[in-house]
């Protein structure tokens, strides 16, 4: 009976740990979409003005087409690292 309570423990500390580990990649990335999207898009844009990129001043780009790219590889980092969460947890799908 100890031995099942003993790996009750362990299994929810792995779960805890995987959970935190899991919402500070959530927070990270959610953090870096705002600072591109509504810092860089809108709030810095002036100060980002001076910059050209494509024939237009940076703070646009970024409120055009930055944000969007930059969410995409948010997406793609999000999911490359929850595999090698997964792994390091033994919860991956192979």
């Amino acid at each position: 009976m100890a031995d099942h309570s003993t790996n009750s423990a362990q299994t929810a500390e792995a779960d805890k740990g995987y959970w935190q580990a899991n919402l500070r990649l959530i927070y990270i990335s959610l953090a870096i979409w705002a600072l591109v999207s509504f810092g860089f898009g809108i709030l810095l844009r002036p100060l980002l003005s001076g910059i050209a990129v494509g024939g237009t001043d940076l703070g646009f780009w970024f409120a055009q087409q930055g944000s969007i790219l930059v969410f995409l590889v948010l997406i793609f980092n999000y999911a490359w690292r929850m595999n090698k969460l997964d792994a390091e947890f033994g919860v991956d799908e192979e």
